[in-house]
């Protein structure tokens, strides 16, 4: 069989080292004597540089099924009655993926010619019809595996010389790829000399450096490299190699989306779509929808004939469970099928911004006590009538949300948001605010923070236990706040005293979270207050008047600077930087 690339077998290492004459003088401008060591054109050495710097044809056998050639970019196919122009390597995709459509199709591709393909030697050749590139391609080594060394690549520039047999200095070149490198050797006489002006450095498959100081240890190098890798130089473009290893990193390395389940020929994609699978390293498996259900079972993998095989193992679950053979694994896309017409497809979900948050420990958190709300924005509107209301979740899955005197019910549950985010879902029928699928973000044991940053929605809570009986500061404070009656000695927003606003306004802070407002002892108003401590923030002073527009101005969650048992000072800096700042006193 004929052969694009060379491959005569060469003979050993030649060493010569010269003598003392004058054309040692000439070579010894090179370097030391460990590099005036020289080569011969059609030594082993050499052989094993043409091959390392030779074309990698490889990358398109999805097209021409053979390793040793390379069509020219650009041209035109025609894959299963879908004309699509080859641009770069990364169209070739959009050849496989047609393929991949269906399984048990006969693809079909058909090259629009002329075309120009490039051989190992980065020679060109002008190809007129499918003949003539079978003919080429019958000439590639069986099954692809072609003579080029790509697990290794030098760096250039590369500085070489030539040399007569008479050791008399020739040429001087400087190669700056692999194409010049290539050709550099091609050109060369058997019977001429070559000497590298070293060191050199060559490049690994995993990106580390080798430096080299003399021929015996580049071809040492060159050599043990041949093997190294997987160069994939095999016809079957689509076999995707990985071991059993590689696969069960990935799996539990990200969650993986549901994208396709047919099973026997049915397709099953609509129940199924964009569910969630999680592999852990224990050997559980979960399956989650979008509400609270979860479905656990097993995983393994095995190695067989046909490449690796996951198992999954669900009760009740029998779309899924059965052993896969996994036949695509690329671009965080994995592939199954099994025969009798089975596939699943699933999508590696790696969100950046995703939070690890263990459902079972945040649904026991979260029933544990109350919660109170320190803040709620709606496509980025804070809703400040919620403010120090406070949410009690049942385990039966009620959730009722009061401010002390009027209280509402609803339902709440965790489980996947349309984003597949874990979140809390809550339902009160008479509060939009807060009915709502909630994705969290941050979970602490005394603050929860939900967010969606895209449309602006955030919530957070803070934990009470016991009205926070424990806390001594918050008792205090209660305490000194209930004692009597309040004036607003001062209310400033930034620059701006609003003070006189509030003149004759007496302040009453009751039970039952209760603050009354009155003026010559008739009541004009009632609201919300609360102290407590924020994990981040400190004690805070939560006022609510947001239904009385005369008293909105003072709905805050204040920070507490101080307070005596005749002065409380509270402040608040907003978003833009503007300080609020207010004052009671007693009369």
């Amino acid at each position: 069989m004929k052969k694009l690339i060379n491959n005569i077998l060469r003979v050993a290492l030649v060493i010569l080292v010269f003598g003392l004459s004058s054309c040692q003088e000439e070579f010894e401008v090179i370097g030391d004597d460990s590099q005036s060591e020289t080569i011969a054109a059609n030594s082993s050495t050499a052989t094993l540089i043409e091959n390392t710097s030779s074309n990698d044809g490889s990358y398109d056998n999805i097209v021409d099924g053979a390793s040793c050639v390379a069509i020219q970019f650009p041209y035109t196919v025609n894959v299963n009655g879908v004309e699509v122009t080859i641009d770069s390597e990364s169209d070739l995709e959009v050849v496989e993926e047609i393929f991949d459509e269906l399984d048990d199709d006969d693809d079909i591709l058909d090259i629009v010619f002329p075309i120009t393909i490039t051989l190992a030697d980065f020679s060109e050749i002008s190809i007129e019809n499918l003949d003539q590139l079978e003919e080429l391609a019958e000439d590639c080594l069986e099954g692809g595996d072609d003579d080029d060394i790509e697990c290794i690549d030098f760096v250039y520039p590369i500085n070489l010389f030539t040399f007569d047999v008479q050791n008399q200095l020739t040429g001087e070149f400087q190669v700056n790829g692999d194409r010049e490198m290539r050709r550099f050797f091609d050109e060369l006489e058997d019977n001429e000399l070559i000497s590298i002006d070293f060191p050199i450095t060559l490049k690994k498959f995993d990106g580390t450096q080798v430096t080299v100081q003399t021929n015996a240890e580049l071809a040492a190098a060159l050599e043990m490299a041949k093997n190294q890798c997987d160069e994939d130089d095999d016809d079957d473009y689509n076999d995707d190699d990985f071991t059993e290893l590689e696969l069960d990193d990935l799996l539990v390395d990200c969650p993986l989306l549901v994208r396709q389940v047919i099973r026997n020929e049915v397709d099953n994609t609509e129940q199924y779509i964009e569910r969630l699978l999680t592999f852990k390293e224990d050997g559980t498996v979960y399956f989650s929808t979008f509400t609270a259900d979860e479905i656990v079972g097993t995983w393994s993998t095995s190695m067989s004939d046909n490449g690796v095989v996951l198992s999954l193992e669900f009760e009740n679950f029998t779309d899924f469970s059965s052993e896969w053979y996994v036949y695509e694994l690329e671009e965080g896309v994995i592939k199954l099928y099994k025969d009798g017409g089975n596939r699943i497809v699933l999508k590696r979900f790696c969100e950046d911004n995703s939070v690890d948050i263990d459902r079972e420990v945040f649904v026991n958190l979260i029933q544990e006590c109350e919660w109170v709300i320190k803040k709620v924005e709606n496509q980025g509107e804070e809703i400040k009538r919620l403010l120090g209301y406070k949410f009690q979740f049942a385990a039966g899955g009620t959730v009722t949300l009061t401010n002390g005197i009027n209280t509402q019910e609803g339902t709440w549950e965790t489980g996947l948001n349309s984003q597949l985010q874990l979140s809390l879902m809550i339902s009160i029928g008479d509060e939009p605010g807060v009915s709502f699928e909630w994705p969290i973000k941050d979970m602490l044991e005394s603050r929860l923070r939900f967010e969606i940053e895209a449309t602006d929605h955030k919530m957070v809570l803070l934990r009470v236990c016991d009205d926070s009986a424990n806390d001594g500061d918050v008792t205090e404070i209660r305490s000194i706040a209930m004692d009597g009656t309040w004036n607003v000695a001062l209310y400033k927003e930034g620059e701006m005293d609003m003070t006189s606003d509030y003149l004759g306004m007496d302040f009453n802070f009751a039970e039952m979270n209760q603050i009354e407002v009155s003026v010559n002892a008739d009541p004009i108003a009632s609201g919300l207050w609360r102290v407590l401590r924020d994990s981040e923030e400190g004690l805070k002073f939560y006022i609510n008047f947001d239904t009385n527009d005369e008293l909105a101005e003072l709905t805050e969650d204040w920070k507490l600077v101080s307070i005596t048992s005749t002065r409380i000072e509270l402040y608040d800096e907003s978003g833009d930087g503007t300080v609020e700042t207010l004052v009671f006193e007693k009369p």
